[in-house]
């Protein structure tokens, strides 16, 4: 007997990185014994990393089995019909200890014909930054194949990067074809289709413990460059109390700022599961049979069926997310 469809938790995958840190553990209360954890996949469908239920009677199914049960009733029926029994977004955390490498992703045309995969469009939330950390996005000057190519040879690629110095709130579109990477000391939120597909170009010539460096993709990359991006990646949004204030609009998803300080009704008129990842502070999430709390570094999935709940909270920031 089907189980009724409840608000979400899933058990957060644990990503150790060569550039990870202890934030995640410190900051956002991840279980982890090591002290490179670089990344905490809060909801994914990517193949050999899909979420488990980890709250409620469904506590212990995959998000793939929660797919094949209930379809339509968890993503929206216009979902289902594009996507299948395929979850669209990948939900992260991520600790830059140091500086990630720098790198791009392909588009969906191409990720499809190189990869089976969908592209990788993806947007950051800083929740927290060290004094003077940065983020790389895009480049600093009007740039051609040519020039790139001739930086790259010539171990100067970081004079032609854009360096942004950011704090908490500070967001970025990142679309596919731009390049980019998160320095040292940036603790975000990822919101991005779900894909695994990096084409790394740069490594900060590091080495493992055995003196290997990472794979880079330069080949491959050079073709999903899109060298003719406008410089539209910061992301102004408005922060007025108890509303969804528009961050975010793209094919992918959309994504709003819901700074929550008293007790909002949420009506799902869209035909689309939601997502809430909480950022600061904590709010209660209330339906007409449950209700569950969400806390800083929390991430829950509302299925589409459950169409009237309540958010709750004296003081909570959430990142709102739906297709």
């Amino acid at each position: 007997m089907k189980v009724h469809l409840y608000p979400l938790k899933f058990q957060p995958i644990l990503k150790d990185k060569i550039w990870g840190g202890d934030k995640l553990r410190t900051l956002l209360h991840k279980d982890s014994a090591t002290s490179n954890v670089g990344e905490s996949w809060e909801i994914s469908d990517v193949e050999g990393d899909t979420s488990i239920v980890n709250n409620g009677a469904l506590k212990g199914q995959s998000l793939r089995q929660l797919l094949e049960t209930y379809q339509a009733d968890l993503l929206g029926a216009k979902h289902y019909n594009t996507f299948g029994n395929k979850f669209p977004l990948l939900i992260k955390f991520i600790d830059a200890k140091d500086d990630l490498s720098i790198q791009l992703h392909p588009n969906d045309e191409l990720a499809e014909k190189r990869h089976n995969s969908f592209g990788k469009t993806e947007m950051w939330y800083v929740m927290q930054a060290d004094k003077d950390a940065n983020l790389i996005v895009g480049f600093n000057q009007d740039m051609t194949p040519k020039k790139y190519l001739k930086h790259l040879e010539d171990k100067t690629l970081t004079d032609i990067l854009n360096f942004d110095k950011v704090k908490t709130g500070d967001t970025y579109f990142i679309e596919v074809g731009r390049v980019h990477a998160i320095g040292a000391g940036v603790l975000l939120a990822e919101i991005q289709q779900t894909s695994d597909i990096t084409y790394r170009v740069y490594d900060w010539d590091r080495v493992d413990a055995e003196g290997k460096g990472r794979e880079l993709h330069n080949e491959l990359a050079i073709d999903a460059f899109d060298f003719n991006m406008p410089d539209d990646f910061r992301v102004a949004y408005d922060t007025t109390e108890n509303r969804a204030n528009d961050m975010v609009s793209c094919p992918y998803f959309t994504t709003k700022l819901l700074h929550v300080t008293d007790a909002v009704l949420k009506i799902n008129t869209k035909d689309s599961f939601f997502i809430y990842i909480c950022v600061d502070g904590e709010a209660l999430i209330e339906t007409e049979h449950t209700s569950e709390f969400l806390k800083q570094g929390e991430t829950l999935l509302m299925p589409a069926s459950i169409e009237t709940y309540k958010i709750t909270s004296s003081n909570a920031k959430l990142l709102e997310v739906y297709v």
